[in-house]
């Protein structure tokens, strides 16, 4: 007898059957991710479109940019700090002590 005049078990044939099945569902799934790609690739060039229109349209309607002229710095009127050791100096001639 050879191998392949072996008639099937019926775990044998479940396995076929359950293998089959899972084919068929398997090219029925990649085809509704396919569909579903499609259809989002579709919706993103429509909003494109809609995007790129209306930008176009509001640059086209937009008043020209008018350059704005800098302000002048606020001169700081607090005044300067006095150097360490002039604070040190006039603390010691008050007659404080470190």
């Amino acid at each position: 007898m050879s191998k392949t005049a072996k008639s099937q078990t019926p775990e044998q044939i479940a396995r076929a059957e359950k293998q089959r099945i899972a084919r068929i569902e398997g090219d029925k799934a990649l085809a509704d991710f396919e569909r579903e790609a499609i259809a989002v690739r579709k919706n993103m060039e429509r909003l494109r479109a809609l995007r790129l229109a209306k930008e176009a349209e509001e640059a086209a309607s937009a008043p020209p940019v008018v350059k704005k002229t800098k302000a002048k710095a606020v001169k700081d009127t607090r005044s300067k700090a006095q150097k360490l050791s002039d604070f040190l100096a006039a603390q010691r001639e008050a007659g404080r002590s470190t």
